[in-house]
């Protein structure tokens, strides 16, 4: 290492170094000169690597599973992990963040268990798919984000002669850092095969500006399981025929987006996971960003393509990109292009490292 004016900041080698430093590895000692430029790097450098996993490629893999790879008590959930190839032997989409498709055959039944690691579901097609959580029977449709919060009995029953595939974001990395996940097996089956239009936390919750007056105590998590595609696709509707009104555009020309929120709070759906959608007019690019933390995409509907690092990458529909910490990333819209975004933006936020720098602000 060399300091500002190139000069070398380690001491010179002697026998007398060389034995310093095995007394320091006898004694489990690392000195902080010899790994400063590791330890406290002048910007973030995160092991993992900005990568894009095709839908096309994707699909047939989950659906061979289905074919080969029960689902029951062992395995649990037939889910194939996006493992970031900087981050091996983990699979591990970010440093903090965990994403996988989760693939489900007609008739089949996924038994229920819990954990302390926060979960969602969003479906980029198909639908006839009931996730019980804590035995409030949720519909699973195209479009739709799903909630599972940390420690709810979760499980999942395909009522259809269909499979169905979606994807799933934990923050399994970050919980398993920091060794505080606890895990427990619940029913066999799920507690409600019932397949109800609207959960009960959406005849509770998915009222705009309404709260239950039996629900006044704000939740560390949302206790709305779902959020309904109609709804999202109406905000980012309105979003940019205001912007043709003539109404600031909410990031810029041509650039509609929503964040998911708690209802008892406005905050994060979830403490350590961030949820957001967004939509672009056909050609429409936006500036690059860099921000700390992690953020993945999926495209849910639309052609464009993601530069990451200085690197252009097309996307269709189902394709998912990750952009770790400080990695200069940036959209463009070939088509109306929609993509749906979750982060570990919560967790800097509230530590107080959250740092972004957009090009041109």
């Amino acid at each position: 290492m060399k300091d500002d004016k190139g000069h070398s900041m380690q001491p010179e080698d002697t026998p007398e170094l060389r034995e310093l430093y095995a007394g320091f590895e006898k004694l489990s000692l690392m000195p902080l000169w010899t790994q400063l430029g590791d330890l406290m790097p002048v910007h973030p450098k995160s092991n993992a690597v900005p990568h894009v996993w095709k839908w096309a490629d994707l699909l047939p893999l989950a659906e061979k599973s289905g074919e080969l790879v029960p689902v029951g008590r062992g395995g649990e959930r037939r889910a194939l992990g996006l493992a970031n190839p900087g981050l091996a032997p983990n699979a591990y989409i970010s440093p903090t963040l965990w994403a996988a498709i989760q693939y489900l055959g007609p008739r089949e039944t996924a038994p229920e268990h819990r954990h302390s690691q926060n979960a969602f579901r969003f479906v980029v097609e198909g639908e006839g798919v009931w996730t019980v959580v804590d035995g409030d029977p949720v519909r699973m449709s195209r479009g739709d984000l799903l909630l599972t919060p940390g420690w709810r009995f979760h499980g999942h029953h395909n009522d259809t002669d269909q499979p169905m595939a979606w994807i799933d974001g934990l923050d399994i990395p970050f919980s398993r850092q920091n060794d505080v996940g606890f895990f427990e097996f619940g029913s066999d089956r799920v507690t409600d095969y019932a397949t109800p239009n609207f959960s009960r936390g959406e005849r509770l919750w998915a009222y705009p500006g309404l709260r239950p007056l039996s629900g006044l105590q704000d939740t560390v998590s949302s206790p709305l399981a779902a959020f309904r595609w109609e709804f999202t696709d109406r905000a980012l509707t309105e979003q940019l025929l205001l912007e043709d009104e003539g109404q600031p555009a909410t990031f810029g020309p041509g650039h509609a987006g929503i964040r998911y929120v708690n209802p008892t709070t406005g905050g994060d759906v979830m403490p350590t996971i961030r949820c957001e959608f967004h939509r672009l007019r056909e050609g429409t690019e936006t500036p690059v960003r860099q921000e700390v933390g992690s953020t993945v995409f999926q495209v849910f509907e639309g052609r464009g393509a993601v530069v990451l690092n200085g690197e252009l990458r097309k996307l269709e529909k189902g394709d998912m990109f990750v952009a770790p910490s400080w990695i200069p990333w940036s959209l463009q819209a070939e088509t109306q292009f929609d993509l749906f975004r979750f982060s570990d933006a919560p967790i800097m936020e509230r530590l107080g490292f959250m740092r972004t720098k957009v090009a041109g602000q």
